[in-house]
């Protein structure tokens, strides 16, 4: 695997954390604690590979410049945006959601995971959206 590869990897481990997310909610709606304790656990690993395999990639490469021209380019620049600021406001968020699990703090691990799972699922969906349009609708020539 070269570093160029990392980028269709990170959409990748994006893509499965979505799925593990939505799988795990489904389970803790069926009552399943052991099989959404494995599915979030397992979304937190993705998330946290996504993580070092991101910052590898741009710390070796640097940014990649957006190619798009007309009416995808503020479009893009929106879901990136909106990405970008959600992203950061995640991290702790998870953190915390986890931690009160761990300690079983239960109804307050729920108060929080409700604002938690979507904002980590917009999180993880769109950071494919953006590699998709970033690497597949406009490559970029730079």
């Amino acid at each position: 695997m070269s570093l160029n590869d990392l980028p269709a990897v990170n959409a990748v481990l994006n893509s499965l954390s979505a799925v593990l997310l939505c799988t795990g909610y489904g389970f803790i709606r069926r009552k399943n604690i052991v099989a959404h304790r494995a599915c979030m656990a397992s979304a937190f690993g993705t998330s946290v590979l996504f993580l070092i395999g991101y910052l590898t990639y741009h710390y070796h490469h640097g940014a990649t410049r957006f190619a798009g021209q007309g009416i995808i380019r503020p479009i893009y620049f929106a879901v990136l945006i909106s990405h970008t600021i959600l992203a950061v406001v995640i991290v702790p968020l998870v953190l915390v959601t986890l931690t009160r699990a761990l300690r079983g703090r239960f109804e307050a691990h729920r108060r929080i995971a409700r604002w938690t799972l979507p904002v980590w699922l917009y999180v993880s969906v769109t950071g494919v959206v953006v590699y998709l349009m970033l690497y597949h609708l406009c490559a970029s020539r730079a």
